[in-house]
């Protein structure tokens, strides 16, 4: 679990990650760090949506917030069609923190 930290505040992905999969719409969920002048690193959520399901970023967001304080809500969330893990089903977080920081 790489700890995002942001304005001083550390933050674990993972609990990030387990409130976005308890949403009806989300099948699987990443959350890493990207850089942030402001706050030395932000947060960035890539999703994967359930078969047919449908959902804005800003509904996820919303969702986030109203779990948990507004600091680990997600600035930016981009849809996957899955992610990428290795050969033993370890999430691979430096692939989707290059990609999402880009």
């Amino acid at each position: 679990d790489d700890v995002i930290v942001r304005g001083g505040e550390n933050m674990s992905p993972g609990e990030i990650e387990d409130v976005l999969l308890e949403h009806a719409s989300v099948a699987d969920a990443a959350v890493v760090g990207i850089p942030d002048e402001q706050w030395g690193e932000g947060v960035a959520a890539a999703v994967v949506l359930k078969a047919g399901k449908t959902v804005s970023e800003e509904v996820l967001q919303a969702w986030v917030k109203d779990n948990m304080r507004s600091s680990r809500v997600p600035q930016v969330i981009h849809f996957l069609d899955q992610l990428p893990y290795n050969e033993t089903g370890k999430l691979l977080r430096r692939v989707i923190k290059a990609q999402l920081s880009q």
